[in-house]
């Protein structure tokens, strides 16, 4: 038997403000911008200035009235004969966000491919087909899906019959179209598409030392492209009965090849990461100084065309079910512009006071420029230097930007764990890892070290870690192991 009852909870919730504060506190300076216009285009009552040279700017009465429109209470002057949802201009909460997709300028690769296949003389059937399987490729310009599905597909879904024969065919000239790669199924199909059209390119030149390069590369990426992938290169000269030199040339050839090409056609396929400073960081001898990038701090203030409008109905008395509609409208919309302003001033000031105690900790590093220099420090650290959440720091360190005289950094960047040295001093491990970049930069590339031989370098410069500590900040600098570092 299923009964009802009525419970009580105490819930813990964001309130509307706290979810915008914490969403305007992630995001950089340049996106940022874009924020502030959108809201300065969706509210009329919001605004650019500074507001205290507005109030300055005020006389007596026009202040006294703009003090009486703050006590002036809107819950009894309004009743409830207009609902809420009525005047608002948004049909979810506003802790959702908003998930358009901007319309990109230029031709996708796609696009490009399209108008290189009409210059072919093809019959209706094979255009379709061929534009069908330009539509399935990803991206990188793979085509990932087996014919014989794309071959069900079409009669399942477009009632057409087509063999695979005669997609096969298609594809074949798919894979003629530029950039050359295009069509492939994998990567090294890919690599071997590209050099086939580096040899027709090469047809009837005299140019016999690059054609014989490009012969040996096809053949290894044809029957050898396992060992080439573990870079088992004396395996490979013996089984090709080649020279060093001979496929040193052929390995160069294979490096000039894209792996993904459809990255590389069409304007809206590459993206460029514009970074603006939020923090700008000067160094006067042994002073530091560190400001909000201007663009990071603007002036927003309600309109006084808006504060004079609530005046105007302050003063009066209820009248039309319009005028009261227009009331709610523009109380609305005056809350919504002081939740803005808050907001933005609430951001500055977390801002600051993280940047301020991130550069107290690592004052040496930032008088300096040493990496050295740098120490050891978590989010936890600041976080109770400036008493906030963990959550908010992160925020910050993860997506602003400082600029000092040794270059813009992210602001994670400077957080590391620490380590103990022989003296049992406290390092950050950003020292570590350097002097573990520093070790790899400079082995021997035909026997470059393993994991273990690092460790073993690292602790004979006093810092005992473990192999699999090596290993982790290896891969966190995006660095191989040592079998994949091999060169000739």
């Amino acid at each position: 038997m299923f009964k009802q009852s009525l419970q009580q909870k105490q819930l813990q919730r964001l309130s509307p403000q706290q979810i915008q504060l914490m969403k305007l506190l992630q995001v950089p300076t340049v996106e940022l911008e874009a924020r502030i216009k959108q809201e300065l285009e969706v509210n009329p009552a919001l605004e650019e200035g500074a507001e205290d040279e507005e109030r300055d700017e005020l006389e007596p009465d026009e202040q006294d009235q703009n003090e009486a429109l703050e006590e002036f209470d809107f819950d009894e002057y309004l009743d409830d004969e207009t609902p809420d949802y009525k005047t608002s201009v948004r049909n979810h909460g506003p802790d959702v966000e908003d998930k358009d997709i901007p319309l990109g300028a230029g031709s996708t690769f796609r696009e490009l491919l399209i108008s290189q296949l009409s210059l072919h003389k093809l019959t209706e059937t094979q255009k379709m087909l061929g534009e069908h399987l330009i539509g399935q490729l990803d991206d990188a310009g793979y085509l990932r899906r087996d014919l014989d599905s794309i071959v069900n597909d079409l009669a399942f879904t477009q009632n057409i019959t087509v063999t695979r024969k005669e997609l096969e065919d298609v594809l074949s000239i798919v894979q003629t179209l530029e950039p050359a790669g295009v069509g492939a199924n994998s990567l090294g199909e890919c690599l071997i598409l590209q050099i086939r059209h580096k040899l027709e390119l090469l047809q009837g030149k005299a140019n016999f030392s690059r054609l014989q390069s490009l012969m040996f590369a096809a053949e290894i990426l044809k029957d050898h492209f396992e060992a080439f992938s573990k870079k088992h290169y004396t395996a490979i000269a013996s089984k090709l009965n080649i020279s060093e030199e001979d496929l040193k040339a052929a390995l160069s050839e294979i490096k000039k090849l894209n792996p993904k090409p459809g990255d590389s056609g069409g304007e809206s396929a590459r993206t460029v990461v514009h970074v603006v400073s939020d923090f700008l960081l000067t160094v006067n001898d042994d002073e530091l100084s560190v400001v909000l990038n201007q663009r990071n701090a603007p002036d927003l203030r309600i309109s006084p065309s808006y504060k004079e409008m609530m005046d105007t109905y302050a003063s009066g008395a209820k009248t039309s079910h319009s005028q009261k509609e227009a009331l709610t409208f523009v109380k609305l919309k005056i809350d919504a512009a002081k939740w803005f302003v808050d907001a933005i001033k609430q951001r500055q000031l977390t801002l600051i006071k993280t940047i301020n105690s991130i550069v107290n900790h690592q004052r040496d590093y930032f008088l300096s420029g040493d990496e050295t220099d740098l120490k050891p420090m978590i989010l936890k650290d600041i976080a109770e230097d400036i008493e906030m959440d963990i959550s908010t720091v992160s925020r910050v360190a993860n997506s602003k930007y400082v600029q000092t005289p040794y270059g813009t950094f992210l602001l994670k960047t400077f957080f590391s764990e620490s380590l103990t040295t022989d003296s049992g001093e406290d390092v950050s491990s950003r020292e570590v890892k350097r002097i573990l970049k520093d070790a790899i930069e400079e082995e021997d590339k035909k026997k470059p070290l393993t994991d273990e031989k690092l460790g073993i370098v690292l602790n004979s410069k006093g810092y005992h870690i473990a192999r699999r500590t090596v290993a982790k900040y290896r891969e966190q600098m995006g660095l191989s192991v040592a079998r994949l570092r091999k060169e000739l």
